[in-house]
């Protein structure tokens, strides 16, 4: 085998173990860990440590509770009251 076939083989192999390796799981997919971001901010998030949307995944703070959480004044606790 020509020494340039091998570094060849050999490239396409560790290639296909790190894809592997990296693979996550989350939301009913396999995603590439760097793959898996927050829609809204694109920060890199870990499997069964984010929020979901519409089958998108979301960082919990600030980003899917400020799309999707409780509106009003304070975003949540006691102070979650619209003003009419």
């Amino acid at each position: 085998m020509p020494k340039v076939q091998h570094i060849s083989l050999w490239f396409s192999l560790v290639l296909i173990f790190l894809l592997k390796a990296e693979k996550v799981t989350s939301l009913g997919k396999d995603w590439h860990r760097p793959c898996l971001k927050c829609e809204k901010c694109n920060k890199t998030l870990s499997a069964g440590s984010h929020a979901e949307h519409d089958g998108k995944p979301y960082c919990h703070k600030p980003c899917y509770s400020a799309l999707f959480g409780p509106t009003g004044f304070g975003r949540g606790g006691t102070e979650s009251h619209t003003y009419k």
